[in-house]
């Protein structure tokens, strides 16, 4: 009886044997024990979705405070950060390494409402002390315990990735105090990289000495954001901290200047008028209840109303600390940078400064601009593949593809046409001069024309950039335009307007837009159907942002500046319109209508980069060579067809 069983035994375990060794069922066999796999899976250069990862209920998620190197509350201890962590749970129970994903920001906690109530009046004069803003609503705090975000989760953690959020210093449990854009902004998040790395404390309580430990983690990070939490991405990476091996920042403040002011002008963010570093302040400011008033007096009453010059709008030390163009020494981490042409919250020079400069240092970079507004992150397949490359070190062919990306006017925003860089390579400057026409509209030409003398506008804050440039005929705006194109026109650059102008007051306003007429009135109109791009100045500011200099009523200055960079092609039948005015109501201070700006005509140029330069602008006005006729072809074709 034992010896049959025993014999039975051998004879099943020879079958199994000559099973497994049949070539397509141990290749079977192999192909679905790969499948199962708990491990991240690289294929074509991207991360795949994994089959034991997908499941959220499988999924671990869990809490702590990281400790930092600074102390913002004035409480005598470290400030420590709120981090959230979702991993797989192959983490705990496989001893599985994973790389993060990490997102960071003031906004997971809540923001104060209604805004309109504290923003700052834009109805003043220009030079003058403003008038005293509202006081915010104190922010309710909401969420719960541990999750701070679920952003980023459903795309990263399937795919093999942890992902980890953060509140930023003094928003939700974060201790310490907001400063937007202060040196705890930079510092936050590299403490938790640190932590990433087993270089920093975390403990599971705000105040308590339980550590938790990172030992699931690789310790090679990737940061994403977009607007604040994009900003936050980029000033991690300013630290050089080890770890970070790259980021994607979308639509990203890389300096707050430029975010409030522009060329020495006071200048609200589009969609936000009478917006501040210190209204911001207040929005964020979701911290802990017991720690408000030293923040309020020390970081916003102090720091701010003292640094930010709400009167003359010059650059100084406070904006320059608040400038991540000054601090990128130590930025290594790849940058994949998003934004676009058309956002009028977070301009789209706020990505070029930066992806211009670290080009230039060797940092690996790459741009992906689309035609729409604010925020819009690349392409997920775009992502994934800058995550995989720089995360799992795969050679997946992103150092050699070309730099930009950029959505083309009619293509959807995940399918960019790729270009060896941003500008376009083949772009060059090609000056353009102006005509009279004022009231109604002068020329805009490649050729200088002769005595056109000046002509003068008058200030009224009353009418929209919209209905100004719509108008046959108003003495509230000064216009140039092109001839109709024939051809299109590839604009791939930053333009730049250099202009003599006088005003008859000390101060004034100066806003220029780059128009696309006929303006198209449709409700069908796209984005990029109007408006081509915008610039502001201050003449006060000609020599100088860091100091305004009074205007001497009827004296002409000269001052030169970029309006914001743009990658557009304008169709044929269209023209191109330049119009120079003063208060932007959407955008500036609101001074009493009366204002004169004078300009001369030929001492002023627009500069526009064209692809294909001066050549090409010329040929967008001859007709097209008409279609070849390949009628005769046609015609002995289908006489073949029918013999």
């Amino acid at each position: 009886m034992r010896r049959s069983r025993l014999l039975e035994t051998l004879l099943l375990i020879v079958v199994c044997l000559s099973v497994l060794a049949v070539p397509g069922v141990a290749a079977e066999k192999d192909a679905k024990e790969d499948e199962d796999a708990a491990v991240p899976k690289i294929k074509d250069g991207e991360a795949q979705i994994v089959k034991r990862f997908k499941d959220p209920d499988m999924w671990i998620r869990h809490d702590l405070w990281v400790e930092t190197e600074f102390d913002t509350d004035g409480d005598d201890k470290l400030d420590r950060v709120h981090v959230d962590v979702t991993r797989q749970r192959q983490t705990d129970t496989e001893g599985l390494k994973v790389p993060v994903i990490y997102g960071t920001s003031p906004y997971y906690a809540g923001t104060s409402s209604p805004v309109h109530t504290y923003m700052w009046d834009t109805r003043q004069e220009l030079g003058a002390e403003p008038p005293e803003r509202g006081e915010a609503s104190p922010v309710k705090r909401k969420g719960e315990r541990p999750i701070i975000s679920k952003s980023f989760v459903k795309d990263w953690v399937p795919r093999g990735f942890a992902v980890v959020h953060s509140s930023s210093p003094g928003t939700g449990l974060s201790q310490g105090c907001p400063t937007v854009g202060g040196e705890n902004e930079s510092l936050a998040p590299k403490a938790v990289v640190d932590w990433l790395n087993g270089r920093a404390k975390g403990y599971s309580t705000p105040d308590g000495d339980e550590e938790v430990l990172a030992y699931w983690s690789t310790g090679k990070v990737g940061m994403t954001g977009t607007s604040f939490n994009g900003t936050l991405a980029l000033a991690a990476a300013t630290t050089g901290v080890e770890g970070l091996e790259a980021i994607i920042p979308v639509a990203p403040n890389t300096s707050y200047y430029h975010y409030y002011r522009s060329n020495g002008l006071i200048r609200s963010p589009g969609g936000f008028i009478g917006e501040d570093i210190d209204v911001l302040y207040d929005f964020i400011n979701s911290g802990d209840e017991s720690r408000r008033d030293y923040c309020n007096c020390e970081v916003r009453d102090k720091e701010m109303r003292q640094g930010f010059d709400r009167v003359t709008g010059d650059y100084n030390k406070f904006w320059a600390g608040r400038d991540y163009l000054n601090h990128l020494d130590d930025l290594k981490a790849a940058v994949l940078m998003s934004h676009g042409f058309n956002d009028w919250n977070v301009m789209p020079e706020h990505s070029f400064r930066i992806y211009e400069a670290i080009r230039a240092q060797g940092v690996p970079a790459r741009i992906y601009y689309h035609q729409g507004g604010h925020g819009g992150p690349p392409p997920l397949k775009m992502m994934n593949r800058w995550f995989t490359r720089y995360l799992h070190d795969v050679e997946n062919g992103v150092d050699e593809e070309d730099r930009a990306w950029i959505v083309r006017e009619n293509d959807e925003r995940g399918k960019p046409t790729a270009y060896p860089d941003y500008p376009h390579p083949d772009a060059e400057p090609v000056t353009l001069y102006l005509g009279k026409g004022a009231p109604e509209r002068g020329t805009l030409s490649a050729e200088k024309a002769r005595k056109q003398g000046r002509e003068t506008l008058i200030d009224n804050f009353s009418f929209s950039g919209e209905a100004l440039a719509q108008a046959v005929w108003t003495r509230h705006r000064l216009i140039y335009v092109t001839p109709e194109f024939k051809r299109p026109v590839h604009i791939s650059g930053t333009p730049r307007l250099s202009i003599r102008l006088a005003s008859n007051k000390p101060a004034a306003n100066l806003s220029v837009w780059l128009v696309s007429l006929p303006w198209n009135t449709s409700r069908k109109a796209k984005i990029t159907d109007n408006i081509i791009t915008r610039g502001w100045a201050d003449p006060q500011n000609a020599r100088s942002i860091r100091k305004s200099e009074p205007l001497e009523p009827g004296k002409f200055r000269k001052l030169a500046f970029d309006l914001q960079p743009d990658d557009q092609i304008i169709p044929a039948g269209q023209q191109i319109g330049l119009m120079i005015f003063s208060s932007d109501r959407d955008y500036t201070l609101r001074p009493d209508p009366g204002t004169k700006l004078t300009v001369k005509l030929g001492a002023t140029r627009l500069t526009l980069p064209v692809v294909g330069g001066a050549d090409a602008y010329a040929e967008a006005f001859e007709e097209p060579e008409p279609e070849e006729d390949d009628e005769s072809d046609s015609d002995s074709e289908e006489e073949e067809s029918d013999s």
